[in-house]
């Protein structure tokens, strides 16, 4: 039987008190996800990002089942051009993942926090150089701040902050494809994590085998890599649900909560030295974002 093509989601044109609290709720948690990651840190990133997706099936799927919402994911297993769609955007979700946690492991959580600073100000670049969006005044001097912010970086520490861009791309272009993908965002996120899960599983065999698992080792390692997997999907399954209740504009600035947060328990918590470069960048990124985000709001305001 051939498969039928899906409808794409309704993008919400007004902001709703329970989208809000979703949103919030979600960047909190994505905000003290450090912490948890900083437990995981002696385990390598790629065995933490096998049981983030192992460990994320169970949690995904109970929702979709208790929801009623599987039809489309089954469409979408069958359908040639949406399984491809998947595959690419699962491929750049483990490889954020991977970056990230490697990032927080070897106390770079400053550069990370940079990087998703950054995120937005490439998105726009992306839709205008991709999509041929227009580009008002506001953004193009965002955007060209940011730049200058990164190249001020790349002289002060002597090469290119690649792990920052490296987040910024991988998510950047996560999101930028996960937009054409023709499912909801919850069906979306289980589609990605079944299809990396043929190698989760065959990554984690392989590692019992060798007798280098740290979850077949039992104890604190096994509960903190099960713990991967509700720590990765609810935040995700928590933010597919507010997003749709909320206008572009208000994600737009409430985006900024994570990476704030990224910021404060790198610097106060886990003690990372703040040096010239990025006492020099993080207030021109400031800057670009609070001139991007009076952009935001003003065209909002004039399309309200």
């Amino acid at each position: 039987m051939t498969a039928q093509p899906m409808t794409p989601p309704v993008v919400q044109s007004g902001d709703s008190p329970k989208g809000l609290a979703f949103a919030i709720s979600t960047y909190l948690m994505w905000g003290v996800l450090p912490l948890y990651l900083k437990l995981v840190s002696h385990i390598s990133p790629v065995e933490v990002v096998a049981h983030r997706v192992l460990w994320s099936v169970p949690v995904a799927g109970a929702l979709l089942i208790a929801l009623g919402r599987t039809g489309d994911l089954r469409r979408a297993l069958v359908h040639p051009r949406t399984l491809l769609q998947g595959c690419l955007t699962a491929a750049l979700i483990s490889v954020n993942w991977g970056i990230y946690i490697w990032s927080i492991a070897n106390d770079h959580a400053l550069d990370a926090a940079l990087g998703y600073y950054i995120n937005p100000l490439f998105s726009v670049f992306l839709g205008a150089v991709l999509l041929r969006e227009r580009l008002g005044r506001a953004q193009i001097v965002a955007i060209v701040l940011a730049a200058v912010a990164v190249l001020i970086l790349a002289v002060e520490s002597g090469h290119i902050p690649w792990l920052s861009l490296s987040l910024t791309l991988s998510w950047g272009f996560y999101a930028f494809f996960k937009k054409s993908l023709p499912i909801g965002p919850n069906q979306g996120f289980l589609l990605e994590v079944l299809i990396l899960l043929p190698l989760a599983l065959g990554y984690i065999l392989y590692l019992s085998l060798q007798g280098e698992s740290h979850f077949s080792a039992g104890g604190r390692d096994m509960w903190l890599l099960l713990g991967c997997g509700p720590v990765t999907a609810i935040p995700l399954i928590v933010y597919a649900n507010g997003a749709k209740l909320l206008r572009l504009s208000t994600i737009g600035i409430l985006q900024y909560i994570t990476p704030t947060m990224i910021f404060l328990v790198a610097v106060f918590l886990f003690g990372e030295p703040v040096g010239r470069g990025q006492m020099i960048a993080f207030p021109m990124i400031w800057l670009a974002l609070a001139i991007y985000t009076g952009a935001l709001i003003g065209q909002s305001r004039r399309r309200g």
